[in-house]
């Protein structure tokens, strides 16, 4: 398997700031693997909330995790502010890939990058369903 390489803010078309905690960072002093994948969490679900496109309380349909992976490229900790960029790099029937990349501060270089792979399901019977027009139009607009 090829490792990833670092992107640049560039690469991405949405950002979300979000901000470390005193709990993230680890025994070695720097932020814990498993935060990060908090912070691809919380940032995209995030953004699928502000958009309308998920209702986490209430929705008929919810966003499962199917694959997921991280690159790290360099360390962060508590106190930095990390910004999150988004972009869409696959819609399929009923399932979105996203690419998250982590910035520590102003850097321009990612500190780690992440992929999440949502199916998005029936909540009641968890069976795939497919996006609709809307979710297609909005998403489409972070797409690489």
């Amino acid at each position: 398997m090829q490792r990833a390489e670092p992107r640049r803010r560039d690469d991405y078309r949405l950002f979300r700031p979000l901000q470390t905690r005193w709990a993230d960072n680890d025994a070695y002093g720097h932020m814990n693997n498993v935060v990060h994948y908090a912070l691809f969490d919380t940032a995209i679900n995030g953004w699928l909330v502000e958009k309308e496109l998920l209702d986490i309380a209430r929705g008929e349909i919810v966003g499962l995790v199917v694959e997921t992976g991280c690159s790290y490229f360099s360390e962060m900790a508590f106190p930095d502010p990390v910004t999150a960029g988004i972009a869409v790099t696959r819609i399929g029937t009923s399932s979105v890939t996203y690419r998250i990349g982590l910035f520590r501060g102003d850097d321009v270089i990612e500190a780690a990058q992440g992929r999440f792979t949502h199916v998005y399901v029936d909540r009641e019977s968890r069976r795939p369903q497919p996006l609709d027009a809307r979710w297609r139009t909005i998403l489409e607009e972070i797409s690489l």
